[in-house]
C-alpha cells in the first residue's frame, strides 16, 4: 500500500503539497527545508514548524519536539512577551512576539525586526487603555514634560503564522533591566530617560515629586517616569547596576544621578551634604538623594549626566587639541600655531 500524500509545506511564501512524510524527510536530508519551515498535516489544528512535529524532529536531529509556549499568566492584562538580552556593555533586548502580540518603545530605539513585524507610530503614550483625542493630547503633554519625544512606536506581530522578533538597543554603555511589574506590585518609579520598551498594556506616565526640596535640588527635578501595569518593562541604566532591598526605616544616601528606579513604597528625599567646604569642593554636589525603606531600589554607577560631563571635559575646546598620555600633548599646539 502506497504512502498517502497528505502533508503540506510553506516554502518561500508558497504552499507546497500535498506530499508524503517520506518526501518531507528527503527534503530535510537534502537541506531544502529546515527546522523553522512550516508544515500542516493530519491531526494538526494549525501550521507549525517542523521542529514541533514529533515525527520529523528525529530527522532534524532534535530528538523531541519543542514544547508549546506557556499560556498567558492568569489575570495578566498586558501581553505576555518573551525576551533575551544580548551583549555585555552595549546591550540590546530581543523581544519575541506571538501573532497579535505587541511591544511599545521609545521612538528611535529599534535595532532590527523580522519581516512579520508591523510598526505604527502613535501620538502620546502607548500601551494603556484606549483614549480619545483629549486623552492622547494629555499623554503627549506628559511625555513632553519628561523630556521624551511626543511619539511612541508600537510593534505588532502581524504575520499570523508564528513568532516574530524585534530588538531594541541601549543608548549608551550600561545594562538593560527586565522589570516584571506584576511581581513588583504593579508600579515602578524610574528616571525620566531610563525607559526603553515594554509589553503592550504597560502604561508609561509621569510621577511628580511631592517634596519641594526634591523638585528644586534633586537633579532629576519634580518629574520622573511612572510605569504601571502587570507586564514586562525594560529599563536602561548606565555602567553597573546594583539592586538593593531596604528594610522598613532603613535609609541610604545616594548621589542624585545614580538613582535608576525604585518602588513607590520607597521614600525619596533630598539632603544637604553638610559643610560649605565639602559642598563646594567635594566634587559630589551640594545635595544627596536619600532613599528610605521599605522597598527595592536600583542604582547605576555611570549616570548619563556624569558620562556627558567627562566627554565634554575631554573634548577639544575652541579648536585646541588634547592628547592624553603624551609628553608632547601640551607642546603640540605650540608647534602648529594653536597656542
Amino acid at each position: 500500500m502506497s504512502e498517502r500524500a497528505e502533508w503540506y509545506l510553506a516554502i518561500g511564501g508558497h504552499q507546497v503539497g500535498p506530499i508524503t512524510e517520506t518526501e518531507i524527510r528527503a527534503r530535510i536530508e537534502t537541506k531544502t527545508v529546515d527546522a523553522a519551515t512550516l508544515c500542516w498535516g493530519p491531526g494538526m489544528p494549525k501550521w507549525a514548524p517542523l521542529r514541533e512535529v514529533p515525527r520529523f524532529a528525529a530527522s532534524l536531529g532534535i530528538g523531541a519536539s519543542t514544547p508549546p509556549p506557556p499560556p498567558r499568566t492568569p489575570g495578566r492584562r498586558a501581553h505576555d512577551i518573551d525576551f533575551e538580552i544580548h551583549g555585555s556593555e552595549m546591550q540590546f533586548v530581543e523581544v519575541e512576539l506571538d501573532p497579535g502580540e505587541c511591544a511599545v518603545a521609545e521612538a528611535g530605539t529599534m535595532m532590527f525586526m523580522t519581516s512579520g513585524i508591523g510598526m505604527e507610530t502613535v501620538f502620546g503614550a502607548a500601551g494603556g487603555p484606549a483614549q480619545g483625542f483629549l486623552g492622547k493630547l494629555m499623554g503627549a503633554g506628559k511625555r513632553l514634560l519628561t523630556g521624551e519625544s511626543l511619539f511612541m512606536t508600537v510593534y505588532e506581530n502581524r504575520s499570523g503564522r508564528g513568532k516574530e522578533r524585534v530588538a531594541f538597543g541601549a543608548p549608551y554603555p550600561g545594562k538593560i533591566l527586565p522589570m516584571d511589574l506584576a511581581a513588583l506590585g504593579g508600579e515602578l518609579i524610574c528616571q525620566k530617560d531610563s525607559f526603553l520598551c515594554a509589553a503592550h498594556g504597560v502604561q508609561i506616565g509621569i510621577a511628580f515629586q511631592k517634596r519641594i526640596g526634591v523638585g528644586l535640588f534633586g537633579g532629576e527635578g519634580f518629574i520622573m517616569q511612572r510605569l504601571q501595569g502587570d507586564g514586562l518593562a525594560f529599563v536602561h541604566a548606565g555602567g553597573h547596576v546594583h539592586a538593593l532591598d531596604l528594610a522598613a526605616g532603613e535609609t541610604l544616601r545616594v548621589d542624585t544621578g545614580c538613582v535608576v528606579a525604585y518602588q513607590p513604597s520607597v521614600e525619596f528625599d533630598i539632603q544637604f551634604v553638610g559643610g560649605i567646604k565639602t559642598a563646594l569642593f567635594g566634587g559630589e554636589g551640594i545635595f544627596f538623594a536619600t532613599l528610605k525603606g521599605p522597598g527595592r531600589a536600583w542604582l547605576q554607577s555611570l549616570p548619563l549626566s556624569r558620562l556627558a560631563d567627562r566627554i565634554y571635559a575631554a573634548a577639544p575646546q575652541t579648536g585646541s587639541r588634547k592628547e592624553e598620555g603624551s609628553v608632547l600633548g601640551g607642546l603640540g599646539n605650540l608647534f602648529d600655531g594653536r597656542e
